[in-house]
This record gives C-alpha cells, structure tokens and sequence, in this order.
C-alpha cells in the first residue's frame, strides 16, 4: 500500500499540483489520466524521488519496491540475453528463461537474444529497459506511455503480463482501450487536484462531468440569490421603514459566499478539409513490391483498391513495412513494382514521422500551416490555428521551441489546411492525449473522403478501419473485412508463443524439502495479514449490523411516535452505517478472493515439486 497526503508542486509562480491524496491498496491497477501538461509525469518523478515535492507527503511500506520505465538507454553486455539478465535477482540470476518470456513477448526473436544490445533501434532498446523493469517484479510498476515503442502483438501480450500482475501498477497511456482493459480503477488530474473512482474512463469522465453541471446548476442558483439579495438592498437600503431588512439581506447576502469559475481545458476540434470528388474508387493498386534489398522484399504481389468514404488500416509487427507501404502509397518512395491508379480528382495529405521531421524549425506556426496552401487568407491561417490550440501570440512561436506533441499539432494544422479527399496518417496519436484522440477519431469519422492509417491502437482500428493491408508472419495480405473479423478469422498466429527455454534438471530430495519450506514460509507471510483483514472485517461487519438493528427498531419507533427529529437523526445514521458496511462487505470481499487465489497459487507450486 503507497499513500500520498495533500501532495502539492509548483515551478516558480505557477501551480501544477495542490491538494492531491490517494491511497493505493492492494492489487489496484490505477490508469492515470489527464490533459498534456497537466502533471502526470511529474507525479510519477514525485513518487519513485526524482523530483521533490513542495507541501505533503508521500507514505510507502518498508522494503516497497517501486519500478519505472527507463528512458534512458546504457547497456553494458555483449549480448540482448545478458543485458536483460542483469535486473534478475541474485536468487533468480540462472533463471535465464523468465528474461527470455519477456523478451518474446515484448516481440524478439530467438536471434535476436544474441545479438548485441547497441545494434538495435531505439524502440527496441526501450523495449529491453521495459523487459528488465517486468522480470525484477516490483511491488509498483509505474509506466508511463509504455505502448509508444511496441506493436500491436506486443500491446496484447503487455496487456495480458498487467492483468496478472500482482503487485500494484498506475498506467499513463493515450491508449484508452488499453488502459481500460488494464485497470482497475481510474485517477484523474482535474484542475490541478484529483479524483479517483473504481472503473473505467468512460465511467471517471461521466462522473466528472455530471459532477461539473452539478457544480454549474449549483452556481447559477446561487448567483441568482446573490443577485435578487444585491438588487433588494439596493432598493430598499434608501428606506427608513426597510433598513432593518437591508442590512438582514446583507449579512445573508455575506453568508452566500461565491463560488469559482470552473477551468476548462482547450479541447483540440476541427475537421479536415474536404475537396470534392466524383470518384467512387480512390485509387487501385496492383501487384506492389519494394524492398530495401533487391532479395529481400517488404512486400509483394500485394493489390487492393481504396472506395470513397473507406478507411484501410495498416497493421502488423515493427520494422516489418507498414510505413513503407504508406510512403510508397502517397509517392515519396519508389515502388520495386507494381502500379498505383489515382482517380483524376484524388487529393491527398500526408500525415508521417517523416514529415514532422521536416518542419523547417526556423518557421512559425503561422507558416508552416499556411505553406500547406499559400492562397488561404490568413483569418483562415490564424483559425486553423487556433483550432490546433495555438492562440493569439502563441501561433507565432517558432518550431524549434514546440514539443513532439506540439509539433504533430502543427502537421495535423497543415492537411486541415490541405484540400484532399484522401489522407494518410502514420501513428497520428502519438502526441495526443485521450480528448485529442477522440476529437480525431471523430474528425476522421466525418471525413467524406478516404483515408490510409498505419496504427497499432486496437481502439483505432475498431472504429475506424473497414479493410486492411496485414503484415503477418506468412506475408502481406489484404483482408476486406474490419479488425474484430480479422481477430475472429485468422487472428495474431504467433501471440501465443511458446519459450524455449531450459528446463531445471529434477532437484534432489533435500533441495525439493528445502523449496517446499521457502514456499510455506513465503505462503504464510502473504495469508496472514489478509487472514487478519479477513478477522477485523468480520468483526466490524457483526457489530455494525447489530447497531443497525438496533437503529432499524429506533427509527421504527420514532416514526409510530411520530417524532420528527429522531426520525431524521435515526435515517442519517442509518445512511452513514449502511455506507460503512457496504465498504466493509468490499473489503471482506476482496481480502477473502485475494487469499483464496494465493492458497490456490502455493497449493499449485508445492504439488509441481
């Protein structure tokens, strides 16, 4: 358990933090949400002491691990599968084969775990600092983005790794159907401060927002009084015969109070920009190929064609072409083969890694959106944007000083100023924070033309892909159906990978005695304080009951006598117990499975002996 009490963090003037408590329990898988910039990541570097907090405090268990997501990359072995075997601990340094799982299931090969470290792209040495964070099985995994460097086959297997995870984890990710299908309870950074819920982000951000009209509905009543109270003492003070009331209005008037303003934040909304076209097909491509390598290839033999209003989604491992094939799609790299046939009118903007790169950073916003099409009137220029969140002074910032989520904004402004009735977008949601992705997805949804998306988000290709091109392990292929289809028809053939690995030779009777102790030993440390939970639960839940009984038999009473005030006090308390208890039952609950699961788990582990 990690609890943080009235946490608060300010650099210079500005105030990023105030007021923030949790507590984490048990087995609480938490998805950390909130705008870019609104303290995630700093809340992260509080908790492992990177960064020292201002006001609070922040109360961890003696011998409670924490583990996070280095960026950083330092390697030091000569091979993958030596790198990754350095985080074992020393009881577990020749239990190699765990490090392997992995390694496989974060998407390397047998080959690939001997190869040297350094020879990988940077994706790939994040997916290793990631695989020596999994194997040390800290009490806390913090992950912050940690989906940005993997795949989709490596998204599902992470996925998988958390919900059996037994420690606790808090997850920041823009990735909303991972981060619901990982969580157990959902934290928000709101306004500076923060609220927690159990359940998913659809149900914290319902929350949130019936809770805002509530404070709105609240607000506008009050403002209300304080204007009929304002307006009678002002007619009235002049009075003789009214004073006496006046001043009575006033102090009621001071006792109102005031309510603030509720802060909202920007939300990213646009649409793009349509051009007109009397085509039905976009475009047919027929029997592309292209390869790095002549002997090689990325793909071939591949065909399809691309109907107006369609969405073709690109999908499959890294490295294997994906970008590729779009580059080869909108014209900046050659084909090996094959032919592209566009429609007359086909229009199209180009959204990549590549083209964010060459932003000219001597640019501003303002030209860099208005390069995109030099007759737009800069009204339009400067809406645009505004529309991309970058207002007033702020459009005329240079691209040198703007952040990667900043820049992809920028590109995005530049196909809204693009007419086209094609688009195609490399991971567009790299940079975008969960409103962000929904206002594109919603954007993209109202696009009447076609578009071409390469992404690894499996909330992406449910809403939005109609057809896709799948880089699997046999091959390129076009499949004419959505990806729920494809899951159901032909699926990730290789997710459930088996690791090889080297069995332990049989240990000797002694060393199998001496295994089985630790075991018992290790079992009864973890079911004690849950059989402890599980006394006091029972415990406090048979007194409560009585007092409710007992409370139940008064309120009865009070209501025959009919006195009205023990009727209200009697319904408080029985409110306020019957919440107590309810609490209690979850407890009772979650302690009793949680120790069922572990007996069950040490059960298993000593039969296997």
């Amino acid at each position: 358990m990690i609890q943080v009490n009235n946490l608060g963090k300010k650099f210079g003037a500005t105030v990023l933090l105030e007021g923030v408590s949790f507590v984490l329990s048990r087995g609480d898988r938490v998805g950390l949400v909130g705008r870019n910039g609104s303290g995630k990541s700093t809340l992260f570097k509080m908790l492992t002491g990177e960064e020292e907090h201002d006001e609070g405090e922040i109360l961890t268990p003696k011998n409670y691990r924490i583990g996070t997501l280095n960026q950083h990359i330092k390697f030091t072995q000569k091979t993958v599968r030596e790198e990754c075997a350095l985080a074992l601990s020393h009881e577990e340094q020749y239990d190699v084969y765990k490090v392997e799982k992995m390694l496989f299931g974060l998407g390397f090969t047998q080959e690939d775990l001997d190869k040297d470290p350094l020879s990988f792209s940077g994706g790939y040495q994040i997916r290793m600092n990631l695989a020596k964070l999994l194997v040390q099985n800290p009490n806390l995994l913090l992950l912050d983005e940690p989906t940005n460097y993997l795949d989709i086959v490596s998204i599902r297997w992470l996925k998988s790794f958390l919900c059996e995870f037994k420690g606790e984890v808090i997850l920041i990710t823009h990735d909303r159907d991972f981060m619901n299908a990982v969580s157990t309870h959902t934290m928000g950074i709101v306004r500076k401060g923060l609220k927690i819920i159990k359940g998913d982000t659809e149900k914290f951000y319902t929350q949130l927002k019936d809770e805002d009209e509530k404070y709105e509905k609240t607000k506008a009543n009050l403002d209300k009084k304080r204007e009929e109270l304002e307006d009678f003492i002002v007619r009235q003070k002049a009075r003789a015969s009214k004073a006496v009331m006046a001043q009575s209005k006033a102090k009621q008037l001071e006792k109102l109070g005031t309510m603030d303003e509720l802060e909202s934040d920007a939300n990213l909304n646009f649409s793009f920009n349509y051009k007109n076209t009397p085509a039905k097909i976009i475009f047919e491509a027929k029997e592309l190929a292209f390869g790095y390598e002549p002997l090689q290839p990325l793909f071939e033999n591949l065909s399809f064609s691309l109907e107006k209003g369609k969405c073709l989604g690109i999908i499959g491992k890294n490295g294997k072409g994906k970008s590729t094939l779009l580059n080869c799609l909108s014209g900046e790299l050659k084909l090996g083969c094959g032919e592209i046939y566009f429609h007359p009118e086909t229009r199209f903007a180009h959204f990549g890694q590549t083209n964010i790169q060459r932003l000219d950073e001597k640019r501003t916003i303002i030209d860099e959106v208005q390069s995109a099409d030099k007759k737009l009137p800069i009204a339009n220029v400067r809406s645009i944007c505004g529309t991309m969140m970058f207002s007033g002074d702020d459009a005329k910032k240079e691209i040198k000083v703007l952040s990667g989520g900043e820049r992809s904004r920028v590109m995005l402004g530049k196909i809204i100023a693009t007419p086209a009735n094609l688009l195609f977008l490399d991971e567009p949601t790299n940079h975008l924070d969960m409103q962000s992705i929904d206002s594109l997805c919603d954007a993209i949804e109202r696009f009447e033309g076609s578009v071409v998306l390469v992404t690894h988000s499996e909330m992406l290709l449910r809403r939005l892909a109609d057809t896709l091109v799948v880089f699997g392990k046999e091959g390129v292929f076009y499949f004419d159906d959505n990806y729920d289809t494809f899951l159901e028809k032909i699926g990730w053939g290789d997710e459930e990978v088996e690791v090889s690995q080297k069995k332990p030779e049989k240990s000797s009777f002694k060393e199998q005695k001496k295994l089985r102790a630790e075991l018992v030993n290790e079992r009864s440390q973890k079911l004690a304080p849950l059989k402890k939970e599980i006394a006091f639960c029972e415990e406090k839940i048979i007194k409560l009951e009585e007092s409710l009984k007992f409370k139940n038999d008064a309120l009865v009473k009070a209501s025959n006598d009919a006195d009205l005030d023990k009727i209200q006090t009697f319904s408080k308390e029985i409110s306020a117990l019957q919440s107590e208890l309810e609490k209690l039952y979850d407890r009772f609950e979650f302690a009793h499975e949680e120790h069922d699961r572990l007996n069950e788990f040490y059960e298993k582990e000593m039969s296997g002996l």
